[in-house]
């Protein structure tokens, strides 16, 4: 992994044509004139998952947005991930959803399916929105089926997250282009003279799944399903249950009992697969320092990794397009808002966010250095948009891959019940 440090913007950032001089926008707000409202006052409501600290960051910034658009007032919600999906749920089936909120590809299927978001190409084509100066192709992350669905505020990639010392100390330094066999190997050193495992085990991330899978030409997802075979998910089940026989991975009951802290911070292994800027969580909640390791590879080039975002989606019945769409585009492309949320959502997905944020401390600088080396190496290809019932595949995954760890199921047992309830997903 390259040594963090400044960035050579040239190579990281793609521009996505045009500016917005070009469409008469601003850069803290796009079109003018009085709200929708006929001149009075609009309220549209945002809601989003997440922490107390990205409230408290996000509602400093729904207030810079109020003080530029003094006609447009910003009703916030915020839940845990699991509760935001429930109430939203709720709220859609009523025909009530919030005007703008948080999503991710996960959903972007299953919610147009269900006639819930709006397509936010015409707010384009009205000055109300920029899809310029996106970074890294990060424009098209939100499409499906030709229609813009959302818009990224920041980007993010699998990694493995180290606990740096150990690795020194074992004598492992992982270099891009590693490959399977070499990281295994690297976790029985740590296991035989560090006295840890050398990872949390990987075999329930379903995302790392997604990128080996990728490695061989599948995927988890195809647009309309699965995209891989029981006999796949067989092979990459048994291993990981002979890594945790081995001493490779940690005892599952041991990662059961202590979360929700990460096995690495909780030093009960040396590595974990997981989101690049997952590294900040890990800092706070554990006593070591912690770097970003590459993805092995099947044949030392290949990762099949791709660069993710959390994005903004509107309401198909939202009232206030308008006033949705420059609340996004304010959202994702206002330089104070960059400098308030930091990296919170992931590296800023715009490039006037992304000079506008400037990262001072080693985490975050390792966080931008990790996705300008995944973007200089040319290896991230694109994602196909996950299918209607993605999300409960991906639950289901999680749920049944712990279970078979902590011995409830055999493999058999977990791979079939796996692809029951994933394919009764997709088809509904």
């Amino acid at each position: 992994m390259r040594t963090p440090g400044s960035v050579d913007r040239r190579s990281l950032l793609k521009f996505a044509g045009g500016s917005l001089a070009a469409l008469g926008l601003t850069a803290t707000g796009c079109g003018t004139g009085s709200g929708s409202g006929g001149g009075g006052t609009v309220t549209i409501r945002y809601a989003w998952w997440g922490s107390d600290d990205r409230a408290k960051r996000i509602n400093k910034c729904v207030a810079l947005f109020e003080k530029k658009f003094p006609k447009i007032k910003v009703k916030t919600d915020f839940q845990p991930y699991l509760d935001f999906w429930k109430k939203f749920n709720t709220q859609a089936s009523g025909g009530n959803p919030p005007d703008v909120f948080q999503n991710a590809i996960g959903f972007l299927r299953k919610y147009d399916e269900k006639n819930v978001l709006l397509d936010l190409r015409e707010q384009v084509k009205a000055g109300n929105l920029s899809m310029d100066g996106f970074r890294a192709g990060l424009d098209t992350f939100g499409e499906v089926d030709g229609k813009l669905l959302g818009v990224p505020v920041g980007s993010n990639s699998m990694a493995l997250v180290i606990d740096e010392p150990v690795f020194r100390k074992a004598g492992i330094t992982p270099r891009p282009g590693w490959t399977w066999n070499e990281f295994h190997a690297a976790l029985a050193k740590i296991r035989d003279t560090q006295g840890r495992a050398g990872d949390s085990g990987l075999y329930g991330v379903m995302y790392l799944y997604d990128l080996y899978l990728r490695q061989h030409g599948k995927a988890f997802f195809t647009k309309d399903g699965l995209g891989f075979t029981a006999a796949d998910l067989t092979d990459w089940w048994a291993k990981g249950q002979a890594g945790v026989k081995a001493g490779l991975h940690s005892d599952p009951k041991k990662v059961a009992q202590i979360k929700p802290k990460s096995a690495v911070a909780a030093q009960l292994a040396a590595s974990e697969f997981t989101w690049d800027n997952f590294t900040i969580r890990y800092t706070s909640e554990g006593k070591s320092e912690y770097a970003l390791a590459p993805i092995p590879t099947t044949d030392g080039r290949k990762t099949g990794q791709y660069l993710g975002s959390l994005m903004l989606s509107a309401s198909k019945r939202t009232k206030h397009p308008k006033e949705v769409a420059q609340f996004i585009h304010f959202m994702v492309h206002d330089p104070e808002v960059a400098r308030v949320m930091g990296y919170d959502r992931g590296v800023p997905a715009t490039t006037a966010q992304y000079e506008a944020f400037r990262p001072t401390d080693p985490v975050n600088q390792r966080i931008a250095a990790y996705e300008k080396q995944l973007v200089d190496s040319g290896v991230l290809e694109t994602i196909t948009p996950h299918p209607a019932g993605a999300d409960v595949a991906e639950a289901a995954f999680l749920r049944i891959a712990e279970d078979m760890a902590l011995g409830k199921r055999s493999v058999a047992e977990a791979v079939e019940q796996f692809f029951t309830e994933s394919k009764t997903a997709l088809r509904s």
